[in-house]
């Protein structure tokens, strides 16, 4: 289904011929493109598609239309209509649906059922892949998760313009390395499908506010704005979903009460018709520390209730579940529920063990709880903030920071506090410089090592692709993880650290 300026144009001159054929319904239908997702004929059209045995490309107008209904947020009447479908790509993209819903084992089912005889398409194995990729978010970890996501996108790469989708690798794997500090890799992916314009122009929307939310989360919320404003104003439901919690997060992390007043009138309502998934947790947990904030932690109760709910069903995956505890953690200390900020702290200590990420969050939590009692142990608040910037959380480290001084009664601890915000907040670190050594070759896996060596020997991405017989882009990403390991802020530092290390 290519996008098309005209689709709808093309769609309003059908609905004027009402004797129209059974043919005609289906090529009208295709006609509509990306148009389907904000017109409401060309849904009619498709109703009357599937509804005419005698219509042609009927599966496809239903796998379209479904398609449509995921964007709009409306899984079930998209999960009906892929599964009618019956194609092989139907059923794929309904295994990601489940996900989303949380029906691990329905979407396994959909996955591993057998094919009609249909040919084995880039499309399809990108999607399956995509499907995997998501299930190993759940049950296997980030590592397996974005690896898997990483071949999707890759996949998808010569065929994905032309499509319209229910989701993309390269949103998922943000979504994915948002949720467990890899930010760097999170930040290729999407870079690289809003350059190839994968998925055409419903995705680039989508890749463009994942990228805006990995800028807020660093606390540049000039960046964030700027490619919030680039989007434009016309979104399908999830999309202004994250739009809207991204101008909350923005005008929190601004420390402007006004203005996310303003934004929190224009949507209370409005967010109440949305239903919580998988993937919509993100803005969903945003929106409720901007709740509690406006003294409004009632409107959105009943969605967090749901998202803990699904989480639970899933057996409370680390990966999803931290993000809801953590801005839980956070809603309830605006609410001065001590109470309730202590259980979502416990919560996240429970997933320290999944990843360094984890780790931090967990640790970062300890430090909110002791300083809302007011035991505030400064080396260890420092501690704690310097593995949230290491983590890519810039700005939930210069609060820890600031908070934790404001807190405390020990002069000499707020004036060392307030200092390691001021750096953290600017992306600095407080650490006293120490005389320069040589870094640990321990910190690099065995595959890294090997990138590492051809890298600095001065092949390409994609000759040490063909070298160790792995793409290019999983090159790309094996270099983003050791860039963001070492701590280099440059290309040359990284070259320079990894010399040192490959020749250890």
């Amino acid at each position: 289904h290519h996008e098309t300026e005209d689709g709808h144009h093309g769609s309003q001159r059908v609905a004027q011929d009402v004797d129209v054929e059974h043919h005609v319904l289906g090529q009208a239908f295709r006609a509509c493109g990306a148009n389907v997702l904000l017109a409401q004929f060309p849904l009619r059209l498709a109703d009357a598609v599937i509804a005419s045995p005698e219509a042609d490309g009927r599966a496809d107008a239903a796998r379209t239309a479904a398609t449509a209904f995921v964007h709009k947020g409306q899984l079930d009447r998209a999960q009906d209509l892929y599964r009618w479908s019956d194609t092989r790509l139907s059923r794929l993209h309904a295994a990601l649906v489940s996900v989303q819903q949380g029906k691990l084992a329905d979407a396994e089912s959909l996955l591993e059922a057998p094919g009609n005889g249909e040919p084995p398409t880039l499309v399809t194995a990108a999607t399956a892949a995509l499907v995997r990729g998501a299930i190993e978010s759940v049950t296997t970890g980030p590592a397996a998760a974005l690896s898997t996501l990483s071949d999707a996108a890759e996949t998808l790469d010569p065929v994905g313009r032309s499509l319209f989708l229910p989701d993309t690798p390269a949103a998922v794997g943000a979504l994915v390395g948002m949720q467990c500090g890899e930010l760097p890799l999170a930040e290729a992916l999407l870079d690289h499908a809003v350059k190839a314009d994968g998925g055409g122009r419903t995705a680039r929307t989508r890749h463009l506010l994942l990228s805006a939310w990995i800028s807020m989360l660093r606390g540049d919320t000039e960046t964030a704005s700027r490619t919030l404003n680039s989007v434009g104003g016309e979104l399908s439901a999830r999309d202004w979903l994250f739009s809207v919690g991204l101008r909350a997060g923005i005008a929190r992390r601004s420390s402007d009460l006004s203005a996310l007043r303003d934004i929190w009138a224009d949507v209370r309502e409005a967010v109440l018709r949305l239903r919580v998934d998988l993937f919509t947790i993100l803005p969903f947990a945003e929106l409720a520390v901007a709740a509690a904030r406006v003294g409004e932690r009632e409107r959105l109760a009943h969605h967090l209730r749901r998202a803990r709910s699904l989480l639970a069903t899933l057996g409370d995956p680390p990966l999803w579940s931290s993000t809801l505890h953590w801005n839980g953690l956070h809603a309830a200390v605006t609410a001065d529920r001590r109470d309730e900020a202590a259980e979502h702290a416990r919560a996240l200590s429970r997933f320290a063990d999944h990843s360094d990420y984890h780790q931090a969050l967990a640790d970062a939590a300890a430090c909110w709880i002791d300083a809302l009692g007011g035991a505030v142990d400064a080396e260890r608040v420092e501690s704690a903030a310097r593995a949230l910037h290491t983590a890519g959380l810039c700005w939930d480290a210069a609060r820890l920071a600031g908070q934790a001084a404001i807190r405390t009664t020990d002069r000499s601890a707020m004036v060392t506090l307030l200092e390691s915000a001021r750096a953290l907040q600017t992306g600095a670190t407080t650490n006293t410089p120490q005389p320069a050594s040589r870094p640990d070759s321990s910190v690099l896996s065995e595959r890294e090592r090997q990138v590492a060596e051809l890298v600095v020997s001065g092949l390409t991405y994609r000759q040490v692709g063909d070298r160790l017989f792995i793409s290019a882009k999983t090159v790309e990403h094996h270099v983003a993880r050791m860039r963001q390991r070492l701590g280099a802020t440059s290309r040359a530092e990284l070259l320079a650290e990894l010399r040192t290390l490959v020749t250890t």
